[in-house]
């Protein structure tokens, strides 16, 4: 029915923004779990991430799909891959926030699309159109301008841009669910960050059982703000186009770049201004062929449907034997 298909578009919508909202103010939340460092921040996300999911697994007895990966070692081998390649995601971006670098760590993800489309060229010897091409140079070119301006390569977008486009192309070959996905990459997480932080604890180095029960809590809730956002866009991803989820997605970087220069009070030179916009182009050009692309295959179904709609009305009616015939 078109009003149950708009209402669960409204859903959808709602989801993708709940999603992208989440992960764009998340650099909110990790300051808060100081004096805690990166690296037991980091194992708690891990440990806890995984008591999440795996509760919201049992709640909806979702669980046959443990039995086929674990019979499956070379899909497992890639949820091994998957699971070291957001740990380093992850473990950078913590950092990068806790440490003021907030700005540059929202870089990482606007570029992270241009990355993935370098990616596919290089890796899977994809094709791009002149659109395509023009923003990865237009992409590239920033970088440089950005580098110039930080006296550096700016590695903390690099690193954050490609181990999620890795991270992205791994998790396209596994062909796991958003949640059952996340569960698999925690267990294999579990056992190295919990010994981690049983280790800090045994040094006197853990921040967990000695800040107080509110910070012992924060750290606990860092499952809930991994796993909650993920929830909403597996909701999201069922109701709406990818054309849409491609806009979305620009929504969580482009609310850390502005916490970082708002809230955090991050520099912004001219030349740095300079390498976003840049940046800033590059995205328009892919969201344009996007777009464009979009349309072109609606047109291109919607012209196949009329056919298939009309070669069935052209379609003479066949006479059962002994049937009178309707004049029309």
């Amino acid at each position: 029915m078109p009003g149950t298909s708009k209402g669960e578009h409204r859903i959808g919508l709602l989801n993708g923004f709940a999603a992208y909202g989440m992960w764009g103010l998340v650099p909110l939340f990790w300051p808060l779990m100081k004096p805690a460092g990166a690296m037991e921040i980091l194992a708690h996300r891990m440990v806890w991430s995984l008591v999440f999911v795996a509760a919201a697994l049992l709640f909806v007895r979702r669980w046959a799909w443990a039995g086929e990966l674990l019979r499956q070692p070379r899909r497992l081998a890639l949820v091994v891959v998957a699971a070291a390649v957001i740990t380093i995601n992850w473990g950078v971006y913590i950092w990068a926030v806790n440490a003021g670098h907030v700005v540059e760590a929202s870089l990482g993800y606007f570029i992270n699309p241009l990355v993935t489309i370098a990616m596919g060229v290089l890796l899977l010897k994809e094709r791009l159109r002149p659109v395509q091409w023009a923003a990865v140079a237009t992409g590239f070119a920033a970088v440089v301008v950005l580098t110039i301006g930080y006296g550096r390569p700016p590695w903390i977008s690099l690193c954050l841009a490609f181990s999620f486009a890795t991270y992205g192309l791994v998790k396209k070959k596994v062909a796991l669910g958003g949640v059952e996905s996340l569960a698999a990459e925690t267990a294999i997480q579990f056992l190295p960050a919990l010994g981690y932080l049983l280790w800090l604890g045994a040094h006197g180095h853990s921040s967990f059982t000695t800040e107080g029960a509110g910070h012992a809590a924060l750290l606990a809730s860092t499952g809930l703000v991994t796993a909650l956002p993920l929830v909403c866009f597996g909701a999201a991803a069922i109701r709406v186009p990818l054309s849409t989820l491609g806009l979305l997605q620009y929504l969580a970087p482009l609310f850390q770049f502005v916490l970082g220069i708002l809230y955090f009070h991050e520099a912004m030179p001219p030349e740095r201004w300079a390498g976003f916009a840049l940046v800033w182009v590059a995205l328009l050009l892919l969201t344009a062929n996007a777009l464009h692309s979009a349309r072109r295959s609606k047109k291109a179904v919607d012209a196949l449907e009329a056919r298939v709609s009309g070669a069935r009305v052209g379609v003479p009616r066949t006479e059962t034997p002994g049937e009178t015939p309707v004049d029309a």
